[in-house]
């Protein structure tokens, strides 16, 4: 009776029978490899009623994609491609691989296997940051299971179906867990949750049967003995301690000459260079200990104390791992080439002081030198969009939204929040956007949305560091990055013969992706920016 309740429990879900019937061919393989498989059981027979074939009755899992809804804090965003990144947008939910595994040999009842989500397109692994629900908690719709660290935001997991938490996976504070990994077990029945206490997960379990088969062994041990041969160049760099063998013995031309010229032996000498070749040294070491004990003498040196290296290793974080490979994929693949100019900052700064003037009146944040460096490299973008735009294998895309990425170094590596619009954007709103964002990367409180659909990246390493010039790497997908150095003054020749004037120059250099941009692109886009940045008052019209 309480096999057909929970029968009849199920029935509503049972009643898409063509839901049943898409079931993946690995789990009748995995059921067919098993050697200690167990007899169908009575779900079998159930599904034999309803009319399955033999295939889907002996297939022990049945796999559908459940949607996660997946919410950043307080706001949930959505997901679409762009760019080969995620844009964003209010509403975010993503989809994962999970697992419905049913009663079998080892008397399980139904439940569900949570796999790590993948939370962009460049994601391969991710960290569990905190979990927010414990094993044995129910669960329902819309709530938080899991905090999950990504490479650039921590996510909060939510749960779409209602159930309880049997048992946790992966502990909190488990690093590099690959998307589609199992996390969690959820099952309906509370009763249930005690029959997880030691379950394994059926991903685990899968890649354990081809090590016990016979195949592997075998070509294991032909690897041993095609190894074997191999392994003699070790015992070669020892055997010069014991004389027997002299014929071939490795020596530099130098250290041959000189032993010939002394009537030595150079089978009784143990060399110091690499792989135990006999160098010069050797030689006159042999000779002016007097023949005697000229092995001892090399072993010194190997034996002799030297001082230990202090140091600290340091774990990579997600951040520095995906700059790491993402800034590595763009110097092997994306043909740079850099333009530079000088531009003059007198009038800039000029103008720059003036607005300062009225935002002290005002109450307003002052404007810095990068605010006007990224309002110009907006507006150059709209007056040469060639230059805003990404290479893709089938075409060109330019893009008509101009959102720059301003580089902003932390803690925890390098970070690269986004000013959307920034051409049809105000001094002030983007000096107060660039502050925000600068903040919450320092506090590695960035959400997707912050970071993600830049059109184009300034990097300024002159105002904070005082770089006077430097070529920053294109970050892709995008086709060109503005490197800013120092503004500092210079000798002018004046009107006159004898006259000579000060001026303050900054050097600026564009970094392109050949591919996308062209020289005479890139250097019309150079010319567009200088003309804003020596000329600032254009930029208010």
């Amino acid at each position: 009776m309480a096999y057909a309740s929970r029968l009849i429990n199920h029935s509503k879900k049972l009643k898409d029978v063509s839901t049943l019937l898409r079931r993946e061919s690995a789990a009748t393989v995995r059921y067919f490899s098993n050697t200690n498989r167990a007899p169908l059981n009575r779900e079998d027979t159930f599904g034999a009623r309803l009319g399955y074939s033999s295939v889907e009755r002996i297939s022990k899992y049945s796999t559908s994609t459940v949607p996660v809804s997946v919410s950043f804090s307080t706001t949930s965003t959505k997901l679409s491609s762009a760019m080969g990144w995620p844009r964003l947008g209010k509403d975010f939910s993503c989809s994962m691989q999970s697992v419905r595994g049913f009663s079998s040999g080892s008397d399980l009842p139904p439940h569900q296997e949570i796999g790590m989500p993948s939370l962009s397109p460049t994601m391969t692994e991710g960290n569990i940051a905190k979990w927010l629900k414990k094993e044995g908690d129910k669960v329902a719709p819309g709530e938080v299971l899991c905090e999950v660290e990504t490479d650039k935001a921590t996510v909060e997991m939510e749960c779409m179906e209602e159930g309880f938490l049997a048992k946790i996976v992966k502990a909190e504070g488990t690093k590099e867990i690959q998307v589609g990994e199992v996390i969690a077990i959820t099952v309906e029945e509370e009763e249930d949750i005690v029959k997880f206490k030691d379950y394994t997960p059926s991903s685990t379990a899968d890649t354990t049967p081809p090590k016990e088969e016979p195949a592997p062994p075998k070509a294991e041990s032909k690897e041993e003995k095609v190894e074997q041969p191999s392994s003699p160049p070790e015992p070669k760099t020892s055997k010069p301690d014991a004389p027997p063998t002299g014929d071939r013995v490795s020596a530099s031309p130098l250290a041959k000459k000189l032993a010939e010229d002394n009537n030595v032996s150079l089978s009784s000498i143990k060399g110091s260079g690499p792989d135990g070749r006999i160098v010069k040294a050797d030689i006159e070491d042999y000779l002016a200990s007097g023949g005697k004990e000229a092995t001892a003498k090399p072993s010194k040196v190997t034996d002799g104390k030297v001082p230990a290296m202090d140091y600290v290793d340091i774990p990579h974080s997600q951040i520095r791992k995906i700059t790491a490979s993402r800034l590595a994929f763009s110097k092997q693949t994306i043909p740079h080439y850099y333009l530079t100019v000088d531009t003059c900052v007198d009038k800039l700064m000029g103008l720059r002081s003036q607005l300062n003037s009225f935002q002290e009146v005002s109450g307003g944040k002052r404007i810095s030198i990068n605010d006007l460096v990224v309002k110009a490299a907006a507006l150059a973008l709209r007056k040469v969009p060639q230059c805003n735009s990404s290479w893709t294998d089938d075409y060109i895309r330019q893009f008509k939204n101009v959102n720059i990425n301003v580089a902003v170094q932390t803690e925890n590596g390098l970070y690269v929040p986004v000013v959307k619009d920034a051409d049809k954007k105000g001094l002030t709103t983007i000096g107060e956007e660039v502050r925000l964002l600068a903040q919450k990367a320092k506090e590695n409180s960035l959400k997707p949305e912050d970071y993600e659909g830049g059109t184009f990246t300034v990097s300024n390493l002159g105002g904070p560091f005082g770089i006077k010039q430097f070529c920053a790497v294109v970050n892709p997908p995008q086709a060109a990055i503005l490197a800013v150095g120092t503004a500092e003054k210079r000798v002018v020749p004046g009107n006159g013969p004898d006259e000579f004037n000060f001026s303050s120059y900054m050097p600026v250099t564009l970094s392109c992706d050949h591919r996308v941009v062209d020289g005479a692109i890139g250097a019309e886009w150079l010319k567009a920016f200088k003309g804003y940045i020596e000329n600032p008052e254009s930029m208010l019209l």
